[in-house]
């Protein structure tokens, strides 16, 4: 398993009752397929995986693996902010198909540098599945330092980092650590092309969820080295991208997916796109159509 290019984290469809709506899950399965993305994420936080319930994780890895059935990598979100409950979620999400990994660093309890050090190791060392370190501090108040990714990229189970930090300079430390088989992925769409061209693997995309093919075209022109192109095609997501950030996330991605047909709603605490911010989404819906649209599969693919 190589992760590379454009990966989406994807949003976990809901029913108008609240329920998991998996046609509406496969749905969106077959558009990232058919929209040429790399790899999937089921259950990270854009997948709302703190308000999942057991029986609902399973179903959406399960059905995932099965609809993708080994054409792009899948990983599972199965971060907790304990130690064993992380491996016992790893294990499950290996049970049930999952390829890799993704380990949000611990959530709340902002454990040590050495605790984070024993937590990844701890999880790699049960062999369960190749882990992908989250570094992601404004949403667990803690920060995976450089030095502590140092020992740990020297795991051979531990494959990879998605950072989604604000610290300058960051996705240039992991590129510094970097070892064959150990992939580097941007976790913030905004600075996602900078990250490519500057050595990155590729990134994990919120965005991508409603505009796959033209995030893949993104990632394929960053990743050829094509600074002018990757530049000027990056400009047309800026709005996007901003829009993503008024509420925060899934809940502009979910309103965005709801007018294309995917899905209905979020769950408490999250609520639905504010009112001030209906005329913004319906005018990104149709540009997103309009984008994607325009971008042919060979291109996107």
């Amino acid at each position: 398993m190589r992760l590379s290019g454009s990966i989406t984290a994807l949003a976990t469809p809901f029913t108008v009752a609240g329920e998991l709506d998996l046609d509406a899950w496969q749905r969106l399965l077959q558009q990232q397929l058919d929209a040429g993305t790399q790899a999937v994420v089921v259950a990270g936080s854009t997948g709302e995986a703190a308000s999942l319930y057991g029986g609902e994780f399973d179903a959406l890895l399960r059905t995932a693996v099965e609809f993708v059935a080994g054409r792009v990598p899948v990983l599972a979100g199965t971060g907790q902010a304990n130690t064993a409950k992380t491996i016992e979620q790893t294990r499950r999400a290996a049970a049930l198909g999952a390829d890799a990994a993704l380990v949000v660093a611990p959530a709340y309890v902002r454990p040590t540098q050495d605790g984070l050090l024993q937590h990844y190791g701890a999880i790699a060392d049960d062999d369960a599945l190749p882990v992908v370190m989250y570094n992601v501090p404004a949403r667990t108040a803690c920060d995976l330092l450089p030095a502590t990714v140092a020992k740990l990229v020297a795991h051979p189970r531990v494959v990879g980092i998605k950072e989604a930090s604000d610290e300058p300079g960051r996705i240039g430390e992991w590129l510094s650590l970097r070892r064959d088989g150990f992939a580097v992925l941007a976790g913030d769409d905004a600075g996602a092309a900078r990250a490519m061209l500057d050595g990155a693997d590729g990134a994990v995309s919120v965005v991508s969820n409603v505009a796959p093919r033209a995030f893949r075209r993104l990632c394929d022109l960053a990743l050829s080295g094509r600074e002018a192109e990757t530049r000027a095609w990056d400009a047309k997501l800026h709005a996007l991208y901003d829009f993503a950030g008024v509420e925060p996330n899934p809940i502009p991605v979910k309103a965005l997916l709801e007018r294309l047909g995917i899905g209905h709603g979020l769950r408490l605490p999250l609520t639905s796109l504010s009112a001030a911010h209906q005329a913004t989404a319906a005018r990104i819906a149709d540009e997103i159509v309009g984008l994607e649209d325009s971008i042919p599969e060979s291109i996107a693919a």
